[in-house]
């Protein structure tokens, strides 16, 4: 008889475990809007050129997560169309090659990167993780390397 009524107390539990469940759906959800806070919203480029063109053709969205070493400098590039630089953790020190104008940029802050103006981007005392979104097309490199630069990634 201890085993069945053992038996039936575990049924209980799972019957009761299984039905949890089922009373979180019957919950109705709070629906409201998130928090929003805007970290960029531009038409110019950092270096305060004014974003003039953008490509045609099918839209592609590519996000990257770019981490430098400290005190490591990506090699000089250009960009074929307007892209977003988040800096995550560490700084960002970016350079423009023709005008040597530079922006310091830090964790939590983001910056519209330059079209088709030569730049780079360096690393401070500690590394530096960027997450930059480029909406560009297909078939289209999202960086192109300065003459004499090797590909950044």
């Amino acid at each position: 008889m201890t085993i069945k009524l053992r038996s039936a107390g575990i049924l209980l539990l799972l019957a009761a475990a299984s039905a949890a469940p089922l009373r979180a759906q019957s919950t109705p959800l709070k629906v409201q809007p998130g928090q929003r806070e805007v970290l960029l919203q531009t038409e110019k480029s950092w270096n305060g050129k004014q974003y003039m063109h953008y490509p045609a053709g099918q839209v592609q969205l590519t996000t990257l997560k770019v981490t430098l070493a400290p005190h490591t400098a990506l090699p000089w590039h250009t960009h074929p169309f307007p892209n977003v630089v988040y800096v995550l953790s560490g700084t960002l020190t970016l350079h423009d090659k023709a005008s040597g104008k530079t922006l310091v940029v830090h964790q939590g802050e983001a910056v519209g990167e330059s079209v088709d103006d030569v730049h780079r981007g360096e690393a401070g005392d500690q590394p530096a993780v960027l997450i930059i979104t480029y909406a560009g097309i297909p078939g289209t490199p999202t960086s192109i390397p300065a003459k004499g630069e090797k590909a950044e990634y």
